[in-house]
């Protein structure tokens, strides 16, 4: 495989940072990793730290580099700049030691849909140079730990979308490797088999495997990612735990649908009467609430959450007023999302 890097004149890569004594080293660390295709930069910049035995979502739009990012990672790609190490290897001088160490599941399924569920696992587990009586048993304990195992003689081909995605993510897992990347592993599934994806790759993290998941459903990543980062054009813009990403967006909100009728300056004032814990904490943070008026709504900040919907529905109760609706409302990573894209776009 020839390399880009180095070999091609490029300057010398900075090689990831060692870790501080004691420390556990991350799982996967990549610095400032460059790819270009022609004049377009796939990756800009990369910087990524994920710590062992954790769910890690690599967030983004179609084109953000996300497929890209693995691709180097997992040393299907040469990169053109930076430095990257998977399970403590660099994956530039020491690409075949890293592709024992990891596993890829990609968005297409590789498993052989004439075969039946065992015998792609066995198939697996031979080419990844076990013995077939060892190949046997492993492909047991995945289809097991999976729960495919009632289903372990049948053709791949009478699986439900569900199942053929746990049976590839199984695949994956043959050689029970330290890092399984999983690039949009639920791509084209209905709501149930993204659960049962969801389920599967809860259980992998729990027995200690770290996993990179690389999705556009960033309700995916809220369930499953103790941690994420958001790419844009080849590079991170943001990173850190959903509850933290969220946070920078604002906190929670009350939005009050107003009735027919009803004026939304009337429903507005009524919440910033005198007295109100509403009043006193939108005076101090001087941030009132916003009506829409094309909307007809009328929306409270709610930093103390559901203390602070409580006194919406007095201060409404109070002034006589019953909205058509009302509701504690908490950021999303997709309004993360937008609202960091954007900024970048500014």
């Amino acid at each position: 495989m020839a390399r880009t890097g180095r070999d091609a004149g490029h300057a010398p890569a900075r090689d990831a940072e060692a870790p501080r004594p004691g420390a556990d080293p991350p799982a996967i660390r990549a610095v400032g990793l460059h790819k270009h295709y022609g004049e377009v930069a796939a990756l800009d910049g990369f910087d990524l730290e994920v710590a062992p035995g954790t769910i890690h979502g690599l967030l983004g739009p179609n084109g953000a580099g996300k497929s890209t990012a693995v691709g180097a990672l997992t040393t299907l790609l040469d990169i053109d700049s930076g430095s990257a190490r998977v399970a403590g290897i660099d994956v530039r001088s020491r690409g075949a030691e890293v592709r024992r160490r990891v596993g890829l599941i990609g968005q297409q399924p590789a498993v052989d849909e004439i075969l039946g569920g065992r015998e792609n696992l066995v198939m697996f587990g031979m080419l990844h140079g076990a013995a077939r009586r060892a190949a046997q048993h492993r492909a047991d304990e995945l289809l097991e730990q999976f729960g495919l195992a009632g289903a372990a003689q049948r053709e791949v081909s009478t699986y439900s979308g569900g199942m053929r995605r746990r049976l590839d993510i199984a695949a994956g897992m043959i050689a029970d490797p330290a890092v399984l990347f999983l690039d949009e592993p639920t791509t084209g599934l209905d709501p149930r088999g993204r659960i049962d994806v969801w389920d599967a790759v809860g259980e992998i993290a729990a027995r200690g495997t770290t996993v990179l998941l690389t999705t556009q459903y960033l309700e995916e990543a809220d369930q499953l990612a103790g941690s994420v980062s958001i790419m844009r054009a080849g590079r991170v813009i943001a990173e850190g735990s959903p509850r933290e990403l969220k946070a920078r967006r604002g906190g929670d909100r009350v939005e009050v649908t107003v009735p027919a009728g009803e004026s939304v300056a009337h429903v507005a004032a009524a919440l910033t009467a005198a007295g109100s814990t509403v009043a006193d904490r939108t005076l101090r943070d001087r941030s009132a609430p916003s009506a829409d008026e094309e909307a007809g709504v009328v929306t409270v900040p709610a930093p103390h959450g559901a203390i602070d919907l409580l006194e919406v529905v007095r201060r409404l109760d109070a002034a006589g007023i019953a909205p058509d609706d009302i509701a504690l409302r908490r950021p999303t990573l997709d309004e993360v999302f937008l609202a960091l894209t954007e900024e970048e776009n500014r």
